[in-house]
């Protein structure tokens, strides 16, 4: 009997080794097949659903050549493919020209719309007109306080204000003592709300500087015609990335010792991050803001979802330095940071 059950054990080790074998191969050449099939779809641009090819708007503030609204359209175009969703994309960095292509879009019956609020006074009828007409909203990157009062179904982005202390106190961990904050969109209240924000936390001096932000050398000027009148700046904090540059280049010709800060991350940003011709970014990220706001009208679309209950979805403030930076420097290089 002995011998029997031990024979039988035996047998048992056989067949569990030969299944582990099998399923071994299974799982190495199944999974790989699997994986490289996904791969394949998504290089292809394919759907990754059966749903019905919705139309969907997205109409932002962006000026010309900006190009933080360039990852958050890779976002939206990513997430788009995968949703057989047919996106629209359109901008005017003036508001009534913004809310004018909103009329656009709802004139030709578009399934879902994604808006900007940087000037929420010139899109709530444009806003109300889509809700009215049946059209589900979702906002993104800036108007979370109106976002709600407006119909939408919720708001994607950074709150600015929380991210503006975020910098004040940043500025504050490295000793600065005064600051001149950037602003190169006059009437956006979400440029207003980063710069008050960082008043509000930083224990130093903190300015506001206007600029024309649709002519860097304007820019340029004006932050090194500050910078040489006023020698104890320590801090100069741009609300954009492209700005960013700007400040660096007025600096070294105003001979200022300053810091250059930023809002926002792409691979210019990165990569002086990790020269030290910058000290830290605030990163929103924009291609989730993008990805979420295609991803969320499909899923309301699709299953009435909604995420936030009643509160905005944040996708920042992160603080990004100089340790920071390698990490993240291929992700910028491809346009998803």
């Amino acid at each position: 009997m002995a011998r029997a059950r031990t024979g039988v054990r035996a047998l048992g080790a056989v067949l569990a080794a030969v299944l582990g074998a099998s399923l071994v191969g299974c799982s190495s050449t199944g999974g790989k097949r699997a994986e490289d099939a996904r791969k394949a779809q998504a290089a292809a641009g394919k759907a990754a659903v059966n749903t019905p090819r919705w139309t969907f708007a997205m109409v932002t503030h962006s000026g010309d050549g900006d190009t933080f609204w360039d990852i958050v359209q890779n976002g939206a175009k990513q997430a788009a493919a995968k949703d057989n969703i047919n996106l629209l994309y359109a901008h005017s960095d003036e508001g009534q020209q913004q809310a004018q292509l909103v009329d656009s879009y709802i004139s030709k019956k578009v399934d879902g719309l994604i808006v900007t609020l940087a000037k929420p006074d010139a899109m709530k009828a444009a806003v109300a007109k889509a809700r009215k007409a049946g059209i589900p909203v979702i906002t993104v990157n800036s108007g979370s306080e109106q976002s709600k009062a407006f119909g939408a179904l919720t708001h994607i982005g950074q709150d600015e204000t929380i991210a503006g202390e975020a910098v004040g106190e940043e500025l504050d961990a490295r000793g600065k003592k005064k600051a001149l904050c950037v602003l190169h969109e006059q009437g956006n209240v979400g440029h207003e709300q980063r710069c008050a924000g960082a008043k509000k936390t930083f224990g130093g001096e903190m300015q506001n500087l206007y600029v024309d932000g649709t002519n860097m050398p304007d820019v340029q000027a004006s932050i090194e015609a500050k910078l040489q009148a006023d020698r104890s700046i320590d801090s100069v904090v741009t609300l954009g990335a492209p700005f960013a540059d700007a400040a660096v280049q007025a600096k070294k010709t105003a001979e200022s010792k300053a810091e250059i800060d930023t809002f926002d991350l792409n691979a210019k940003v990165a990569g002086a991050l990790q020269e030290g011709a910058l000290g830290f970014a605030v990163d929103q990220q924009p291609y989730l803001q993008g990805y979420q706001a295609v991803d969320l009208l499909w899923l309301y679309k699709y299953n009435a979802d909604v995420l936030g209950g009643g509160r905005p979805v944040l996708t920042g403030p992160q603080i990004i330095t100089k340790k920071d930076a390698a990490e993240l420097e291929e992700y910028t290089e491809r346009g998803t940071r």
